[in-house]
């Protein structure tokens, strides 16, 4: 029997996991967004852009988990990112540069707070934001494009991410 959201016994949990994101303006993205936030029980959503704004577009994609997710809008990622290394956090942003480490192969601390960053759907994470980050990971691509929808790229990354924490 398939089950519904009704009848399905998931343990509900909280990783110390912030996702940043660093200018994402596609309004099904962010939607898509807040749907997986909530699936793998992050503790934050940021959204970092000018004139970002929660709408019919979002809604739609997000299926009411904006009601549900703790999330908040900043006009500057980098701010953010700053403030967040400040408090402890540990800064992983998923991104493919030439020093960026396959993220099957990279053990994430599980004493630190993690803020994820992504980026920008056609920029990808701001080079600023790059300088100063912990760690950049990417995941190993086998086809001929060397990028993906930065929502795909992210249920990756969480998956990745959470199961060290269980």
């Amino acid at each position: 029997m398939q089950l519904t959201h009704y009848n399905t016994h998931f343990n509900k949990r909280k990783f110390p996991i912030t996702l940043v994101c660093d200018n994402v303006t596609n309004a099904p993205n962010i939607g898509s967004l807040f749907r997986i936030a909530d699936a793998f029980g992050i503790e934050k959503l940021i959204l970092c852009g000018e004139q970002i704004t929660i709408g019919r577009k979002i809604t739609k994609t997000s299926r009411a988990t904006e009601k549900v997710v703790d999330y908040e809008i900043n006009k500057s990622a980098s701010k953010v990112i700053n403030d967040l290394k400040t408090k402890g956090y540990q800064i992983i942003s998923l991104e493919i540069t030439s020093e960026s480490k396959p993220i099957h192969t990279v053990l994430f601390s599980t004493e630190k707070p993690i803020a994820l960053v992504i980026g920008d759907e056609n920029f990808g994470v701001s080079e600023s934001i790059l300088n100063i980050s912990d760690a950049i990971i990417h995941i190993d691509m086998f086809g001929q494009n060397s990028s993906m929808n930065v929502v795909q790229a992210t249920n990756i990354a969480l998956y990745e991410i959470t199961k060290q924490f269980l």
